[in-house]
């Protein structure tokens, strides 16, 4: 028996939407993560990006649980020696909730070329609103994430 490789050709992408509002950061970017590598389908191959795109709406909304908003701490570096700086994961919420999400499920994506990609096919907004209705997205199926709301697509 043959060992099947997903060919580029033959990955077929869906698009599906998440409503971010109350819930838990960490449960969504886990669920979030697994979409964009493609574990959901039966095609998975580790070192091929066989994912599906994901938007995310209501970032803002997005839960901590814990004393995570006050003493969580994330960091980015400007790329000059001693250029590292810190922010509260409460007023990063604030004042960039895309990010704080992005980073969330950056951390669970290979860290390589086929992590980049995938990450690439996350989009995150902090409203309601979304410029993709063209690419008619569906909701997340409860088989993928069963403790997800979903948006009902119009």
């Amino acid at each position: 028996m043959r060992t099947y490789s997903p060919r580029p050709a033959d990955i077929e992408r869906s698009w599906y939407v998440v409503d971010a509002r109350d819930v838990v950061l960490g449960r969504l970017a886990t669920q979030i993560a697994h979409v964009l590598r493609g574990k959901h389908k039966p095609t998975f191959a580790p070192h091929v990006d066989t994912g599906d795109f994901v938007i995310v709406v209501n970032a803002a909304g997005v839960r901590l649980t814990g004393a995570k908003r006050d003493q969580r701490l994330a960091y980015r570096h400007t790329g000059y020696p001693g250029g590292l700086k810190s922010i509260s994961f409460g007023r990063l919420l604030d004042e960039k909730p895309e990010r704080l999400i992005q980073q969330a499920v950056r951390g669970m994506l290979p860290r390589n070329s086929v992590g980049r990609a995938q990450l690439r096919k996350l989009k995150v907004y902090a409203g309601p609103e979304h410029p993709h209705e063209a690419q008619r997205p569906a909701p997340f199926p409860p088989s993928i994430a069963p403790a997800l709301k979903t948006v009902q697509s119009s």
